[in-house]
C-alpha cells in the first residue's frame, strides 16, 4: 500500500534532533522524499542518514530559519533537488529565556521570537508561493499547548508560541483558494533533549512538568510526528486553520 505522502517532497526544519527528527523520519516511512533542515549539520546530517538506512530518501541542507537568506536558499534547494515542495513542517524552535518576564533580558525575548515566530514567517513567505503555483501544498508549523495557555517563567516562548498560531490561521485563510492548508501542531511536554534540558535543572522541575500531564507520562516524538504526518496527507484535506494539540489532555485539564 502506498505511505500517506507517497511521492510528496516534504521539508523538514529543526530536524536534527526530537520532534524534528521524529517527523522527517516519519514523512520518509510514509512515501516522502524528505528535505532535512537544521543549524545542527551534524544533527540533521545524521538524520538524513537514518532516512536512507530505512529505505528513504533525503539530504541536508543548513539553514538559520532567522536569516531570510538562508530560507530563501532552502526553499531553492527543494527545487533544485526534488523538483518541487509539496509539504513542510516548520519546526525550529528553541526554549528561550527563562525566568520571570521583568527579568528577561531583550537580547534573549528577541532571540526567541526570531528563531520560533520569525522563522515560521519566512518559512511560510518562501513556501507559499511554490506551493500556490503548483495549486495545491500543506504546511504544518510547530507551536506548542503554550500557545494556548500561560506558561509562567517562559514569556518568550509562551509570546512565540502564541503569535505562531496567529500566522497559521491567516496564512490558512489568505491560501485557501489557492490550495494551499496550513496548520499548526501543538505538541505537549515530549521526551525532546530541549525538555531534557529543562528537567535536568533539578528533581522538582521534572515533578512539576509530570504532574501536569494528565496521563502521568512524557509524550514521544513519533506520536507527534504523526499529527504531522497526517496533516500533511490528502487524507487531511478539508483540514486548514487548525490548532492540533497532542498532549494527552494537559491543556484540557
Amino acid at each position: 500500500m502506498a505511505g500517506m505522502v507517497d511521492g510528496k517532497v516534504a521539508l523538514v526544519t529543526g530536524a536534527a534532533s526530537g520532534i524534528g527528527r521524529a517527523s522527517a523520519l516519519a514523512l520518509a516511512r510514509e512515501g516522502a522524499r524528505v528535505v532535512v533542515s537544521d543549524i545542527d549539520v551534524a544533527g540533521g546530517e545524521a538524520t538524513g542518514r537514518l532516512i536512507a538506512e530505512q529505505g528513504g530518501e533525503a539530504f541536508f541542507h543548513r539553514a538559520d530559519v532567522g536569516e531570510e537568506r538562508d530560507v530563501a536558499g532552502l526553499v531553492a534547494a527543494c527545487l533544485d533537488t526534488f523538483g518541487g515542495l509539496d509539504c513542510a513542517h516548520n519546526n525550529a524552535g528553541i526554549a528561550g529565556g527563562m525566568g520571570p518576564l521583568h527579568e528577561i533580558e531583550l537580547e534573549a525575548f528577541e532571540k526567541t521570537l526570531r528563531v520560533n515566530l520569525t522563522g515560521v514567517f519566512l518559512c511560510m513567505k518562501h513556501e507559499i508561493p511554490v506551493m500556490a503555483a503548483a495549486g495545491a501544498g500543506a504546511i504544518v508549523n510547530s507551536a506548542s499547548g503554550s500557545g494556548l495557555i500561560a506558561t509562567p517563567g517562559l514569556s518568550p516562548y509562551c509570546a512565540s508560541k502564541h503569535g505562531i498560531l496567529g500566522l497559521t490561521k491567516t496564512a490558512a485563510v489568505e491560501n485557501a483558494k489557492r490550495g494551499v492548508r496550513v496548520n499548526a501542531v501543538l505538541p505537549g511536554s515530549t521526551r525532546t533533549p530541549m525538555l531534557e534540558a529543562s528537567l535536568a535543572m533539578g528533581s522538582e522541575i521534572e515533578k512539576m512538568v509530570r504532574a501536569n500531564q494528565p496521563g502521568g507520562r512524557f509524550g514521544r516524538p513519533e506520536e507527534i510526528a504523526e499529527a504531522v504526518v497526517w496533516l500533511c496527507s490528502d487524507r487531511a484535506s478539508f483540514v486548514s486553520g487548525e490548532s492540533m494539540l497532542v498532549d494527552g489532555g494537559a491543556v484540557a485539564r
